[in-house]
């Protein structure tokens, strides 16, 4: 590497902040592309599902195959695929091509995700792959809390043609990567075939289905709760701008939560900020959801429930890492894509009861799931390698 590790990791922290900067464009830009290409609200819905299942879904499958072969050269050209594919959005005059650039956004957000991390773990100082992995996650929270802000303001002052300007950063982000020879790392996991675990065996280790289930469990609070605030805010009788705003509020918590959440559990045990998190994370969300607003105790709340949600999942990336042996890039799409996608999932069923209960209700009885989380992390057996890992280091 022509860069020390801390550096390396801070690279690759910025490359998550430019993938998810770019994969949260959509949103903003629905609203212009619907008159322009005559988009239904079912079609609207259609092409954020295939967004989520191509960005989020595809991500194990992902990591399977960089577990496997030498996929590093990756690095290099998939943030501007995707900030290009994105950019050239106003261009466009069908409806599959519109189709198609948004799966095609979505594989290189599930590409870059496993890439990203197995790439952390490989280059991270010694007993510090939960920090490492904190900054790594916080890089993408912090590009997707910013984005909605950033397209807001861009596509008021500049026509839609003029977005493939924003590719530039993505550009130079390759440039630093071809550079720095991280593109050269092996994505292959340097362990024995005997410690390596066969798919099949990974697929039914408890330790890795009960912890996925239970961030699946996590997320549907978290995909619900960023999904559904400004709906929830808007129907209150607050502007679009404050409900921006608090969404953004949101998502910064949910950034300094990804900042500390690895960095205690290289300290704490991951385990232990696991549950420690999600129990936390409970009351300030039940209590915005029955004080919706701009108090002062409620925008404090908003906050912690972003950060709380979020602290545990640098340490549950760390923590299913060690629980698949040879396999980094398939546990981190596993934490990182796959616990999103059920949650995305979960977050329609909490839709579906909404138009039965209201939204707010709705929105309340997902703490039950973020609960349901708790019990499933606490039976969920922590890998005997990570304890032996711990002991040598702190040796």
């Amino acid at each position: 590497m022509r860069f020390s590790a801390r550096v390396s990791v801070v690279l690759l922290a910025l490359g998550h902040l430019f993938n998810d900067f770019y994969c949260n464009f959509l949103p903003v830009l629905l609203p212009i592309i619907m008159p322009r290409l005559d988009l239904s609200l079912t079609l609207s819905g259609l092409l954020v599902m295939v967004m989520s299942i191509a960005s989020n879904m595809m991500q194990p499958v992902f990591g399977f195959l960089m577990d496997r072969h030498r996929m590093s050269w990756l690095l290099i050209p998939v943030i501007p695929f995707g900030a290009i594919c994105i950019c050239t959005i106003g261009f466009l005059t069908t409806k599959a091509m519109l189709f198609l650039l948004i799966a095609l956004t979505g594989l290189s957000v599930s590409a870059f995700h496993p890439l990203g991390s197995s790439l952390v773990a490989k280059v991270a100082p010694a007993g510090r792959q939960g920090q490492s992995m904190s900054l790594y996650v916080a890089g993408g929270n912090i590009g997707f809390a910013f984005a909605p802000v950033v397209i807001v303001a861009y596509t008021q002052a500049l026509p839609l043609s003029a977005l493939p300007w924003l590719i530039l950063p993505s550009l130079c982000m390759m440039g630093l990567y071809a550079y720095s020879g991280l593109a050269r790392f092996s994505t292959i996991q340097e362990t024995s075939p005997s410690d390596r675990l066969p798919l099949r065996k990974m697929l039914r280790n408890p330790s890795v289905v009960r912890l996925n289930i239970a961030m699946g469990l996590r997320c549907w609070t978290h995909v619900a709760v960023s999904t559904f605030l400004p709906l929830l805010l808007v129907s209150a009788g607050y502007s679009a701008m404050i409900s921006g705003t608090l969404l953004t509020l949101f998502l910064a918590g949910c950034a300094c939560g990804g900042i500390t959440g690895g960095m205690l559990g290289d300290r704490f045990g991951h385990k232990r900020i696991i549950l420690g998190a999600l129990i936390l994370a409970v009351a300030p969300t039940a209590y915005f959801f029955t004080h919706a607003g701009t108090a002062p105790l409620s925008l404090l709340a908003l906050f912690l429930s972003g950060a709380f949600l979020i602290a545990s999942q640098p340490s549950s990336i760390v923590w299913a890492q060690r629980a698949m042996p040879g396999s980094a890039g398939m546990a981190s799409g596993m934490m990182m894509g796959l616990s999103f996608g059920f949650g995305s999932l979960g977050a329609a069923l909490t839709a579906a009861i909404a138009d039965q209960i209201g939204l707010a209700p709705a929105l309340l009885l997902t703490t039950l799931p973020l609960i349901l989380s708790i019990f499933v992390a606490a039976a969920t057996p922590y890998p005997e390698n990570a304890r032996t890992q711990k002991a040598e280091t702190a040796a």
